[in-house]
C-alpha cells in the first residue's frame, strides 16, 4: 500500500484538539473524511503531534497509506476540495509518497512550536482566538532570562499535565527563546518531543516572571520541586503554533 506524507495547516478554534474524539469535531476525524470522500478509502491518519482543542498548526505532518497510487498533487488537491466542501478550518500544504518506513510521529527528530503572546491594553479584533491577550505590560527580556532555567534535559513533572500519559517526564528541551516585536511577545519552543501541555505550562510560569511576580530562580525551584502544583496557570491554547517537525534527511 502505497503510503503519503501530508504537510497540514489548520486553525485549531473549532476543533477538540487533532486527535478522533466521539461526538466531537478532530482535525484528524476531518481529514479522514477528506479522504474518504475522495477516494472512498476508511483510512487512519497519524499525526506527528495531538495538538489540544483550539492548538493551531502552520506545519503538521501526517501519514496515511492507500490502496491505490496517486500522484501527489491529486492527493493534496483532492482532499482539499472535500475539506472545503465540509467548509474546515483545515488544508493540506503538500502530499508525497514516502516509504513505508516513515513514520509521522515515530520517525520525527524535532518539533517546534510558537507561542504568541499579544501584550497590550486593547483587545485583539483580527487576531481573536490565534494570541493570548495579556493587557499588563511583561518583560519579554526577564522571560528570556528565566525560560534558559529550563533549556536542557531535566526532569519535568512540574511542567506536564497530570494527564500525560508519558512513561517518563524526562524530556531535553533544545531552545525556549523569548523574543519581542511591538506589541507581540513570541516564545519559541524546540524538542524531540513534549510532555502534555509542557509549552503552556512553561508560558503560563514565564508570564508570572514577566510581570514581576516571579524571578528566575522561582522557575528554577518550581522545576526542581517536580511537582505539577508549583506551576504557574497553564497558558491558554490560543497561542499555540505548531510550527515544524524536522526528519531525517534520508526520508
Amino acid at each position: 500500500m502505497p503510503r503519503y506524507r501530508l504537510d497540514v495547516e489548520y486553525d485549531g478554534t473549532p476543533y477538540s484538539g487533532w486527535q478522533r474524539q466521539a461526538g466531537q469535531p478532530s482535525v484528524q476525524q476531518a481529514i479522514e473524511q477528506a479522504v474518504l470522500g475522495f477516494c472512498g478509502e476508511e483510512i487512519s491518519l497519524r499525526g506527528a503531534g495531538r495538538t489540544d482543542a483550539g492548538v493551531h498548526a502552520a506545519g503538521q505532518v501526517a501519514h496515511l497509506d492507500l490502496v491505490r497510487e496517486w500522484p501527489d498533487d491529486t492527493v493534496r488537491d483532492a482532499i482539499n476540495a472535500h475539506l472545503r466542501m465540509a467548509r474546515e478550518s483545515v488544508s493540506i500544504l503538500a502530499a508525497a509518497a514516502v516509504p513505508d518506513s516513515f513514520d509521522a510521529r515515530f520517525s520525527a527528530t524535532a518539533r517546534h512550536y510558537l507561542y504568541r503572546i499579544l501584550n497590550r491594553r486593547a483587545s485583539p479584533a483580527l487576531e481573536k482566538n490565534r494570541v493570548w491577550w495579556v493587557p499588563a505590560m511583561l518583560s519579554a527580556e526577564a522571560m528570556h532570562e528565566a525560560a534558559q532555567m529550563l533549556v536542557g534535559r531535566h526532569d519535568f513533572t512540574t511542567f506536564r499535565s497530570v494527564q500525560c500519559q508519558a512513561k517518563s517526564p524526562l524530556r531535553t528541551l533544545d531552545r525556549l527563546d523569548v523574543t519581542q516585536a511591538g506589541d507581540l511577545i513570541e516564545v519559541r519552543a524546540s524538542a524531540r518531543s513534549f510532555l502534555h501541555n509542557q509549552v503552556r505550562s512553561m508560558v503560563g510560569t514565564l508570564k508570572r516572571v514577566g510581570e514581576g511576580a516571579w524571578t528566575a530562580g522561582d522557575v528554577q525551584a518550581a522545576l526542581e520541586a517536580k511537582d505539577r502544583s508549583a506551576c504557574g496557570a497553564v497558558a491558554p491554547p490560543d497561542g499555540l503554533y505548531l510550527m515544524r517537525v524536522d526528519y531525517p534527511p534520508e526520508i
